[in-house]
């Protein structure tokens, strides 16, 4: 498998961003070079964290140095998440063109990381209006939440229908995939949540039962799952069916832990076999 440039924070503890990313993609069999945007001791929600947001020339100066030694060629695609500043995401436009300057098949899985339901938004708006209005037609994937979702289409969504719709306006503004995730509509059943994705061929919804735990970096780790999945070659309906039911285990296995922090390591085998499949359906 040709490896990932993942440009994500990465915190000393727990797991979010690169630190939910890599090593399941490893675990996976697919190589990952990660670059930080950030590095905290630990994810936000903990009282007393501390770190800082590294500068954006940083982020240039190691893709000058792939570039370099001559490795960006072997390259499959740019996975991104929270960027803690608007300049890094412009560094991590100039580093998708170099990439693609040099493979020019290369994909970006955008995880347009800026807020979640209850908690609003939680960076800049200087971050979020460079998802909304720089990263969204330069990207191939595009992994909002549902209430990133309604931030970047501007529309309230509480039906299917409507999540469709934002779906495929998202679309038409650059990505050829969008797979959205934390739905709760009007037609989602209550303790299950859904999970919507469409390309150029159609719609797919996978549905799971909503856990009593409310966990960092699920969505990270979703993203990289996603990703590695559809560039194996999978189409998005198996690739979406896939990544929900090892996230959902991720997730189960950490409930079962009474843990605060994903159990990836503890859990990895749901990461090549999930213990629950759980089927993404036409829609």
């Amino acid at each position: 498998m040709r490896p990932i440039l993942s440009i994500q924070s990465h915190v000393v503890y727990g797991h979010v961003g690169n630190d939910a990313a890599a090593f399941p993609l490893q675990r996976l069999g697919r190589e990952v070079w990660p670059l930080m945007s950030v590095q905290f001791s630990s994810h936000t929600g903990y009282p007393g964290w501390r770190g800082r947001a590294f500068d954006a020339s940083m982020i240039d100066e190691c893709v000058e140095g792939l570039q370099a030694i001559g490795v960006l060629p072997q390259c499959a695609g740019l996975l991104t998440g929270y960027l803690g500043r608007a300049e890094t995401g412009e560094a991590a436009l100039r580093a998708l063109a170099v990439l693609r300057a040099a493979n020019p098949e290369a994909a970006w899985c955008c995880d347009p990381v800026i807020g979640d339901v209850g908690r609003g938004s939680y960076v800049t708006p200087e971050v979020a209006r460079f998802f909304r209005d720089r990263a969204l037609p330069a990207a191939t994937i595009l992994t909002p939440n549902a209430f990133e979702l309604e931030w970047l289409t501007g529309v309230a969504v509480r039906t299917l229908e409507e999540a469709r719709q934002a779906v495929a306006a998202l679309r038409a503004r650059g990505p050829a995939i969008v797979a959205v995730t934390s739905l709760a509509l009007d037609e989602t059943p209550p303790e299950t949540i859904d999970i919507l994705a469409g390309d150029e061929t159609g719609f797919w919804l996978a549905r799971t039962p909503k856990l009593p735990i409310t966990v960092s970096g699920a969505g990270d780790l979703f993203a990289a799952l996603f990703f590695h999945h559809r560039l194996d070659a999978e189409s998005t309906q198996a690739a979406l069916s896939k990544a929900v039911s090892s996230v959902f285990g991720i997730v189960a296995a950490t409930l079962h832990a009474g843990r605060r922090e994903l159990a990836l390591v503890e859990a990895q085998e749901e990461l090549t076999g999930p213990s629950r499949v759980f089927r993404a359906l036409p829609f």
